[in-house]
């Protein structure tokens, strides 16, 4: 394949330094070969109408095209194979007119770009005292961030980045500049929001509501960090599933946890660790003056005033605090500005371990994971690769809870968007990491987690639930619809929604994809529609 002529940004061809580098993914470590994510052409637009060039030439060439902000999608989803092309818009949209800030009717809205990385959006809208719901990785960009939720440690309170949505820019098919709201294009808005990432058209910008600091003075947050003890995460992961299992518990409160093998260059996770850990623990570092990274727990606990009458329970920050040994950094509960609290969420490492990895996201329902006895099964299982430091292999877990019938998450149902399993009380990650010589440790590992979490007798969850955002296994998403969306009849329209959006097939790079409906499929559930439409008129 050749360059497209008439393109002003960059383009990269197969078999140069530069094409190695920038067709880099999260999920290359493990999937590069084995799903082939080698575009024939590599694109990084300057404008938009680079972007249409580039739709052009793949619908008349017949070829699809895989869209990138961050690469950060955990099965590849972002990449694609020749002779398919990727758009790289990492650096596309991030001039002075590609975000802003403005006023109306006393709220706060953005209008921003999707070529900013997370760390990035943070930062600026920590300097104008503003904040949304958001994730947590610093090298995720917004494209893909928004359409597959923005799930984050202010879930809770908040509900999901993407339920803040009001409008979005798109290019379509045809090459078209087009602004989708939920008022003139309810099907494509509910569908880009949480239905096939970058299968409906190419997003660009958007437009969100977002909050002011000074709305929730008193907002009150903790980051601790813990060497890993198996007692401390039993009786940290006790209160975490306590409230999970608390259908009425405050809406007020977001608690997430994290476990990380020794190798995690833990450091990074706040300012000044480094020099603390020097005066407080000179053990830890070797006589080159390298530290030894030891195992660790971090907890994120937050508390946000919503209503005038709120008044944070300390005794629960203290309860979490207490009993848990030492501390490795200054785990002080904090009232700040909840911009400043979001900016401490931040986990600053563009990935966890240089290693490939086995993913695991679940997600549960129930409301007797204290009874049924999944605290203990989850801490057996994390202390089995971490505790005894299983040779070559590296785990990254966090759990969070979202539910109750408090939780925004879970209110914001029926809010426009198809973000699914909006019913969910709490999501479990857990990723080994790897060398090639313990591939078949770490599967060994994940198949007795799949074996004991999911399934009619799973402790976790009776469904295998996943999430577009933290996917894995078998990236066939028409032969797994059922493991990604609640029923057939919401696929079925997800289905219809592509085939209108993208009739020709350029936005189907990889099989991680919604699939197309038939013609026949459409006109007949059109005809149907129209009948049923002037029958109840």
């Amino acid at each position: 394949m050749n360059a497209i002529i008439g393109i002003s940004g960059t383009q990269y061809l197969p078999g140069t330094e530069e094409f190695q580098s920038v067709k880099y993914q999260y999920a290359m470590s493990s999937y590069e070969k084995e799903r082939n994510l080698n575009p024939a052409l590599i694109i990084q637009p300057k404008t938009k109408k680079d972007v249409m060039l580039a739709l052009s030439y793949a619908k008349k060439k017949k070829v699809a095209v895989a869209i990138k902000t961050g690469g950060h999608q955990y099965s590849g989803a972002s990449s694609t194979s020749a002779p398919n092309i990727q758009l790289d818009l990492r650096n596309t949209f991030r001039g002075e007119e590609d975000r802003s800030i403005f006023e109306k009717n006393g709220k706060t809205y953005i209008r921003t770009s999707i070529s900013w990385s997370l760390g990035e959006f943070n930062s600026w809208l920590t300097e104008h005292n503003l904040f949304v719901p958001h994730g947590q990785c610093v090298g995720v960009h917004l494209g893909g961030h928004v359409q597959t939720g923005g799930f984050g440690q202010s879930i809770r309170s908040f509900g999901l980045f993407g339920d803040h949505i009001l409008s979005f820019e798109i290019i379509d098919y045809n090459g078209k500049s087009r602004e989708i709201t939920k008022k003139k294009d309810p099907d494509l808005f509910w569908a880009f929001l949480g239905g096939s990432p970058g299968n409906f058209g190419v997003l660009t910008h958007f437009t969100a509501q977002v909050y002011r600091d000074e709305d929730y003075k008193g907002s009150t947050g903790m980051k601790a960090i813990y060497l890993y003890d198996k007692k401390t995460l039993k009786r940290l992961v006790d209160i975490l599933t306590e409230m999970s299992d608390d259908e009425n518990c405050p809406r007020n409160y977001d608690f997430c946890i994290s476990i990380l093998s020794s190798a995690f260059p833990f450091l990074d996770l706040g300012p000044g660790l480094d020099k603390w850990m020097a005066r407080e623990h000179p053990e830890s570092y070797g006589t080159n003056g390298a530290p030894f990274w030891p195992r660790i727990i971090v907890v994120y606990a937050q508390w946000v005033p919503l209503n005038g009458g709120d008044v944070c329970d300390m005794s629960w920050f203290e309860r979490i605090k207490e009993g848990s040994g030492f501390t490795v950094n200054d785990s002080t509960i904090q009232e700040k500005p909840m911009s400043q609290l979001m900016r401490r969420w931040i986990f600053g490492n563009p990935r966890e371990f240089q290693h490939p990895y086995i993913k695991r996201t679940y997600n549960t329902r129930s409301r007797t994971l204290t009874r049924d006895g999944w605290a203990d099964w989850f801490v057996n299982r994390v202390d089995a690769i971490i505790g005894s430091e299983m040779d070559q292999c590296w785990l990254s877990a966090q759990i969070q809870f979202f539910g109750g019938k408090n939780s925004m998450f879970a209110r914001n149902e029926g809010n426009g968007t198809s973000y699914t399993w909006r019913d969910t009380t709490m999501c479990c990650i857990m990723d080994c990491f790897h060398t090639e010589e313990a591939k078949a440790l770490a599967e060994d590992w994940q198949k007795v987690n799949d074996e004991g979490a999911i399934g009619p007798n799973g402790i976790f969850s009776k469904e295998d639930r996943r999430a577009l955002w933290g996917s894995y296994g078998d990236w066939d998403l028409d032969a797994n619809w059922n493991l990604y969306y609640e029923d057939r009849a919401k696929y079925e329209k997800l289905q219809r929604i592509r085939r209108a959006a993208d009739p020709h097939g350029i936005f189907t790079p990889n099989p991680f994809s919604v699939k197309r409906a038939d013609w026949s499929l459409c006109y007949l559930m059109s005809r149907l529609t129209t009948l049923y439409n002037r029958i109840t008129a």
